[in-house]
């Protein structure tokens, strides 16, 4: 009986670290070579095919969250210890049929997993934020930086095509709701999609894109790619992080910034979150009208302080901030989730008091039009053309 060399954790993990640094994929070549620099083992050819296919299954693939990665109506699978697996199927987090033999065995996983995306996770490197080849977000922390064991995050990022008549059929858009937002983008009024995460905000925002007139060409930029409406001039731009060397990051903002030279119609941010808010104003301030983004916050009324933290990165003081939001967006679309329903909740108007703040002001709540809001909306669209929604 033939008895195969077994591979230690250790040397898996020199294996996985040789690949990242050498940017190298774990095919059977690479392995290979990474095998006899790593290990010590004296093997015969048919052991070395053996801790091949074995370091396959080690660094290749999701393991046992495969299964829960695959399944359509899965948005995020969480890892918080070997025996504790959640996933989020749309209506919040549910235990998941999966346990892994030990701490060793997640953190396997998650090594694998960042290999996979180029990165490095090891004692050096205990945490990663990194996009998986099929456009996964994966986040992962080591012990003991993790005090209860290693901890996985995976966001399934699936392209959103969604269009009106589908939200309107799901009951997110309820009410006036969707004559206000259809006449809202053919009046070229700028707007933000507003809403906590897992909301529905990128849903909203890919099915308003499939509205926009043929000829128009939208241009969009984004951290990690997810909107593909099926309109017939769409351009996309995704931002690219470090590799392992720390080179060749390409940020939000200065795709922002590409993206000015592209002639947009429509220029549309998928998430801002940080200071390529400050370029996205300046731009909606020069005659690029029809643009749009969505932005993290708990209601409409919050929108204009968080724009004035995000903006605060890029240096731009408060004062300033509002001078340029004041005339470069119109309208913010908030979006709520309620369980599995996801819902545009409130479309608000973004306005400048005495005061010199901007501030937002309800105009639809649930479907029904609210007053002052709601007049202040109906002049703004008369005076492009556009009748009253409601």
């Amino acid at each position: 009986m033939i008895t195969h060399p077994v591979l230690s954790d250790e040397v898996i993990g020199r294996v996985q670290r040789r690949l990242v640094d050498r940017g190298q994929s774990p095919d059977p070549q690479a392995l290979a070579q990474a095998l006899r620099a790593e290990s010590s083992m004296l093997m015969s050819d048919a052991e070395m095919l053996g801790l091949i296919r074995e370091l396959q299954r080690e660094l290749v693939g999701a393991g046992p969250l495969a299964d829960l990665l695959a399944d359509p109506s899965t948005t995020d699978v969480v890892v918080n210890s070997p025996t504790d697996v959640r996933v989020d199927r749309g209506a919040g987090w549910e235990p998941a049929p999966v346990r892994f033999a030990d701490e060793a065995a997640v953190q396997r996983l998650a090594r694998r997993l960042a290999t996979a995306a180029g990165r490095r996770l090891d004692d050096a490197h205990p945490h990663v934020d990194a996009r998986l080849a099929d456009g996964t977000r994966l986040h992962a922390v080591l012990a003991p930086v993790a005090a209860s064991g290693t901890c996985l995050s995976l966001r399934v990022l699936r392209p959103v095509r969604h269009d009106l008549a589908a939200l309107v059929d799901a009951g997110s858009l309820p009410g006036a709701t969707l004559p206000a937002v259809t006449a809202m983008l053919r009046a070229r009024l700028a707007f933000l999609v507003s809403g906590g995460t897992g909301s529905g905000k990128t849903t909203l925002l890919s099915a308003l894109l499939t509205a926009v007139p043929a000829h128009e060409r939208v241009v969009t930029v984004e951290d990690a790619e997810e909107l593909r409406p099926p309109h017939p001039h769409v351009v996309r731009l995704v931002a690219r992080q470090a590799n392992v060397e720390g080179a060749g990051t390409i940020s939000m903002r200065d795709l922002v910034r590409q993206a000015l030279r592209m002639r947009p119609d429509r220029l549309v941010v998928g998430e801002v979150r940080g200071a390529e808010v400050v370029d996205l104003l300046a731009a909606m301030n020069t005659g690029h009208e029809g643009g749009a983004g969505t932005v993290h916050a708990n209601t409409a009324a919050d929108v204009p302080a968080r724009l004035e933290a995000l903006a605060a990165l890029g240096g731009i003081e408060r004062a300033a901030l509002h001078s340029q939001l004041a005339g470069a967006v119109r309208v913010v679309l908030h979006v709520r989730r309620r369980g599995a329903q996801r819902e545009l909740a409130e479309i608000a108007l973004l306005g400048r008091g005495s005061d010199g703040w901007v501030s937002a002001q309800p105009a639809v709540i649930a479907g029904r039009p609210q007053e002052p809001g709601a007049a202040r909306l109906a002049a703004l669209l008369a005076e492009r053309g556009e009748p009253c929604p409601w």
